[in-house]
């Protein structure tokens, strides 16, 4: 291939991931005008985005397998075509049952794009190629995630909050004829079938515990149906542990897990996931509740957040090179564990100055993980299992999202928020519990890093003696 032409593959493959972005991005912003359109509550708000997470997480595996055996050229452009159809039926839903339904298809083509997306990328380019291909992919979701914000307040502003889906419509007709225009075909010989079992039992393992933790301030914790979808959970994840260790190929290769470098960057994965990347959630409910901000407004008052998510992937680049994966990540997740320690101490403040200094500080921290995480996680799987490194490494971060959304989500339900403004919002108080959790589990990713990461004694003083 001559350089043009890897370049707009790697166009292509970026643009398709970036609309995932700049959809959660503007969902995001819509959330409080959605609940009050269709008269939900906190609850039903969550559920909008764990529908999507549930089947985007679930299915980015089989996805990436799927991928790897039947062409990812292909894959990608029915993922686009799912990606939307469900759209337009999010976009004209009259109720949040409906909505939530579509957002749950929605997350099926997610995951057939940026899986496809990824594998295109590393069947396309190798070596230092590929990394220079990561960095200019991680630019990509970053200036969807800064014009994410912006563009879901101007639109729920001014066309009302359907047109966040309905916008979708014609940028997925355009990446179609762009995709069969300039994205070549490619799969993996050795591929075998579906790991259909496997998806079976994931998905359910990660629907039960959802809809636990979402459900859990309201029906009791000890109830006996939280209890019963806590244990299908538990029996659902058991099993597909089960099932994917008598795969002679798995989707989810768990023999991986005896490499402790993995084990790391999963662990610096997952404070990405649930304690930086979550904030996108949470900031605009907390903004538009506790200083009575419009869609609009709203949308430019996450500038602080958004723009560093663009700026420090380039500045960390400059800045960390090299340092080795292990301390990239910790120096994010530090730096993370701190912004959200500073979210946390501001909330009550009542000044968008001090919040937004917080918030710079989070955008720096969380666009400094997004590319270094997904680096530290493909580099530790073969790069001739392009869709299946690309699964992984997308089921570990966007897995660890939903748990994030899941969890705190029931730490700021307790404070019973409404999609109100003012004090009766209750919004400051159950961010600042929202914040305080989210640096426990920065600080408990640190030390999983800090650990896995580090080679152990024995295993310095075994290299020596052969040496």
């Amino acid at each position: 291939m001559t350089e043009r032409q890897k370049f707009m593959v790697l166009l292509c493959a970026s643009a398709t991931s970036s609309l995932i972005m700049l959809d959660t991005n503007i969902v995001a912003v819509a959330l409080p005008t959605i609940a009050r359109d269709l008269h939900a509550g906190f609850a039903g708000v969550q559920w909008v985005i764990s529908a999507y997470l549930v089947t985007f997480a679930a299915l980015l595996l089989p996805s990436g397998s799927f991928a790897d055996l039947h062409g990812r050229r292909r894959v990608m452009l029915a993922g686009i075509v799912v990606f939307l159809i469900a759209s337009a039926a999010c976009g004209l839903a009259t109720s949040v049952l409906q909505l939530e339904i579509a957002r749950a298809v929605q997350g099926i083509g997610g995951s057939m794009l940026l899986t496809s997306a990824l594998a295109i990328i590393a069947a396309t380019f190798s070596g230092a190629e590929r990394a220079r291909a990561y960095a200019f992919w991680g630019t990509a979701l970053g200036i969807a995630i800064t014009l994410g914000p912006i563009a879901g307040g101007v639109i729920t502003g001014f066309f009302g909050w359907r047109w966040a889906f309905l916008i979708n419509v014609p940028l997925c007709i355009a990446f179609v004829f762009a995709a069969r225009a300039y994205v070549p075909e490619s799969s993996d010989p050795q591929a075998r079938r579906i790991d259909w079992l496997g998806i079976v039992t994931l998905s359910a393992g990660l629907f039960a515990l959802t809809s636990a933790l979402i459900d859990g301030n309201q029906a009791g914790w000890t109830s006996a149906t939280i209890l019963v979808r806590l244990a299908i959970a538990l029996g659902g994840l058991a099993a597909f542990v089960l099932v994917e260790s008598a795969q002679q190929r798995p989707m989810f290769d768990l023999s991986l897990f005896r490499n402790r470098m993995f084990i790391g960057t999963a662990f610096g994965t997952f404070g990405y996931g649930a304690s930086a990347q979550v904030m996108i959630f949470f900031l605009p409910i907390y903004l538009q509740g506790a200083f009575g901000l419009a869609p609009l407004t709203a949308g430019f008052a996450m500038l602080p957040f958004a723009v560093p998510l663009f700026v420090a992937p380039r500045v960390a680049e400059a800045l960390l090179r090299g340092w080795s994966a292990r301390d990239s990540l910790l120096a994010g997740l530090a730096l993370t564990a701190i912004a959200n320690l500073m979210l946390g101490a501001f909330a009550h403040a009542g000044s968008y100055a001090v919040v937004a200094a917080a918030m710079l500080v989070a955008g720096a921290a969380t666009g400094m993980l997004n590319p270094e995480s997904a680096k530290a996680m493909q580099g530790q799987i073969p790069s001739d299992r392009a869709g299946m490194a690309s699964g992984i490494g997308a089921t570990v971060r966007f897995t660890s999202l939903l748990l994030g959304v899941a969890v705190l989500g029931a730490v700021m339900a307790v404070f019973r928020p409404a999609f109100r403004v003012g004090v009766e919002a209750n919004a400051a108080p159950g961010f600042a519990a929202v914040a305080f959790v989210a640096a426990g589990l920065a600080v408990l990713a640190f030390a999983g890093v800090a650990y896995f990461m580090t080679p152990r004694l024995v295993d310095v003083r075994a290299s020596t003696s052969s040496a």
